[in-house]
């Protein structure tokens, strides 16, 4: 089974959680997947990014005018590409579908 469509997800570092929503291939388009999976799997799989350019970081001294938003954003692409490893490592993680 492969995850075609990432409907949403929402990211929350300092739960170590991302909640996602999803379709599969073959689920019909009233079933929605849902899951919760820590972020360290993220971090794990080779999927984190922004820890490459920490280095960088350090030389920019921009203050950001918003706050600091601990809020992170990946693109669906990263997320399904990432989604799909983790269900091919952990078949029985794959939550059953719902209909919504």
């Amino acid at each position: 089974m492969e995850v075609v469509d990432i409907i949403s997800h929402h990211i929350d570092k300092t739960q170590n959680l991302i909640i996602v929503e999803f379709r599969m291939m073959g689920d019909d388009d009233d079933v929605v997947r849902e899951d919760f999976i820590e972020y360290s799997y993220f971090e794990e799989f080779g999927f984190d990014k922004s820890k490459d350019f920490e280095i960088f970081e350090s030389l920019v001294d921009d203050a950001d005018e918003w706050g600091d938003d601990d809020v992170e954003y990946i693109d669906d692409d990263t997320l399904t590409s990432f989604l799909n490893e983790y269900y091919v490592v952990y078949p029985k993680k794959i939550p059953k579908p719902e209909f919504k």
